[in-house]
């Protein structure tokens, strides 16, 4: 036994283990012909990040791929899942570079070289900045880009990659965006954020007829899912709560698999969504192959008051991590059933990020993170727990590789199993990374 408690015996035959990045977080935007995000435009207006650090350099991976990709083999992961940098492949949003593209495809038969089964999301919130300028996900328009986009880069991976999901975390790429105001473009509007819950719904709906029309398969939907939990059982605090967990929780979900938007939600968003609205369920219903879910953390829900939705957060008693995220693995556990026996059924599910940001630093050449293994042990044994509970839970990536742009908080907070100096881009396996080492070749 290792000391993340379990080996790859403990998991059902062919579970995939991975690890995952982002684009925008680990390539550098600089390189390759790569156009502006409208991360970049965020990052450069004052306030919006911290130390106003953007991703122009991130990791080096563009440059750096190759041993990059080896820390993944040697690690004994099946898979790796990565994104495509829209504003790569298409710096205005039309014009395709022909760089950006060869890049993944030099990516893509990397992988395969060194057994690694790619696992691609075609898009982790690197909106070309040109887009972004015409409405962004507020303009329905945005859905036709995103199938251009998409039939570009999948006419040139999509015949070798194992696995395709369209949108990472669309409550990042609308709410958290366009509401909330905390990533880019940094709107804090209510009719945006509908037209944005929306739109990026229709998108992925439209990729999914892509591909499918492409002959492609195995495409899914990548959502994030957090803890929801009311502070106290009065009437406006449990309110409050059924209107954070249907913004966070339920609404992509429900949109997918059920061709419908939770009331809780709907009873604030529905004046501000586009007119006609319901009659695209067909096309965001297109049917998918498997779920991906994202599980780090959950958050105690007070009414705030004011105006729709009073939802607001207050500090819990739980371990917390470098983000002051509270560290529940039983809530893993809980959306994995949840989320298979309300929406999904029997398709496939994933976790397709797991992890947590430590303080992380580097000692006499190793960098020992204690808190990570411990997290990364307890929500494995929660995943064991939901499979033995009945859940089609196939496969599980940990985030991330390597320390990263971690958007708002710039290069300060540290999710990698691998160490990276952001003065020289030394990589340096952290612990935690010796760890899962153990566990999958065991």
């Amino acid at each position: 036994m290792t000391g993340l408690g379990f080996t790859r015996a403990d998991f059902p035959e062919g579970f995939v283990f991975g690890t995952a990045t982002s684009a925008y977080q680990i390539e550098g935007a600089k390189f390759g012909g790569c156009g502006p995000s409208h991360w970049d435009t965020f990052a450069a207006t004052p306030g919006n990040v911290e130390r106003a650090e953007d991703g122009a350099l991130a990791c080096d991976h563009y440059n750096r791929w190759q041993p990059d990709l080896d820390l993944i083999a040697n690690a004994g992961f099946d898979a790796y899942r990565f994104s495509m940098n829209w504003a790569r492949v298409m710096p205005d949003g039309q014009r395709v570079n022909p760089e950006g593209l060869d890049f993944y495809d030099r990516l893509v038969d990397g992988m395969l070289a060194r057994n690694i089964r790619p696992y691609a999301t075609l898009y982790h919130w690197d909106l070309p900045a040109a887009l972004a300028d015409k409405g962004g996900w507020r303009n329905r328009d945005v859905a036709s880009w995103f199938a251009d986009y998409t039939e570009t880069v999948m006419s040139k991976i999509g015949d070798r990659v194992e696995a395709t999901a369209t949108i990472n975390e669309p409550w990042c790429v609308a709410w958290l965006s366009h509401f909330i105001g905390a990533h880019a473009p940094g709107l804090r509007d209510i009719r945006a954020a509908a037209r944005a819950m929306h739109h990026v719904l229709l998108a992925h709906g439209r990729a999914v007829e892509v591909m499918r029309g492409m002959g492609l398969n195995n495409l899914g939907i990548v959502t994030n899912l957090e803890g929801s939990t009311p502070v106290d059982d009065r009437p406006e605090t449990i309110a409050a709560h059924e209107r954070n967990h249907a913004l966070y929780n339920e609404w992509f979900l429900s949109a997918v698999f059920k061709g419908e938007y939770p009331k809780a939600a709907l009873e604030g968003l529905e004046p501000h969504l586009p007119q006609g609205w319901q009659d695209d369920f067909p096309t965001i219903q297109a049917p998918v192959d498997w779920l991906g879910i994202n599980y780090y953390t959950r958050k105690r829900v007070v009414n705030a008051g004011g105006a729709w939705p009073q939802i607001a957060y207050t500090p819990g008693p739980l371990e917390k991590t470098a983000f002051d995220w509270e560290v529940d693995p039983d809530q893993l556990r809980h959306f994995l059933t949840w989320a298979a026996t309300e929406y999904s059924g029997d398709l496939p599910i994933y976790v397709t990020e797991n992890g947590m940001a430590g303080h992380d630093y580097l000692l006499d050449g190793t960098c020992p993170d204690p808190q990570r293994i411990k997290y990364l042990r307890d929500h494995f044994a929660a995943a064991r727990q939901a499979i033995a509970e009945g859940t089609p839970l196939r496969g599980y990536f940990v985030w991330s590789l390597m320390d990263n742009y971690e958007w708002a908080a710039g290069y300060d907070k540290r999710f990698g199993l691998v160490h990276v100096d952001f003065d020289t881009l030394e990589r340096t396996p952290k612990d935690s990374y010796h760890a899962i080492r153990a566990a999958l070749r065991e």
